[in-house]
């Protein structure tokens, strides 16, 4: 069974970084893409960043210039650099990965339990 587990969440001041960091543990053969998602309460699940298996990226709009994706492969881990941060960045954090479990099978999508961001004023 492949788990996502994130960590790295808190609570920190507006213009201040934090670093998440999103482990896939289990029966994993090859993982494609890796994305960060957000959601703030009374809002729906948006798209922050996302890396392929090659390291394109792709940013939400909002975030370009000051959050940075990456992803370790040998460990499996996707990487969310947060930088200047904003209050309206406040939300729950979640990974997503599009993983392969053995060499025939297709991709199935996981997510993480999700990390609490909180940027205050």
């Amino acid at each position: 069974q492949v788990q996502l587990v994130e960590s790295g969440g808190g609570l920190v001041q507006a213009g201040g970084s934090l670093r998440l960091s999103c482990a896939a543990s289990g029966s994993i053969f090859q993982i494609a893409r890796m994305a960060w998602y957000r959601q703030a309460p009374g809002k729906q699940r948006e798209l922050v960043a996302r890396i392929s298996s090659g390291d394109s990226v792709n940013y939400y709009d909002s975030v370009k210039g000051r959050f940075t994706i990456s992803r370790d492969n040998a460990k499996n881990t996707v990487y969310l650099q947060m930088n200047s941060l904003k209050p309206e960045d406040t939300a729950v954090y979640f990974c997503y990965a599009d993983i392969a479990e053995t060499w025939n099978s297709g991709t199935k999508l996981y997510w993480g339990q999700g990390t609490q961001v909180t940027v205050s004023s």
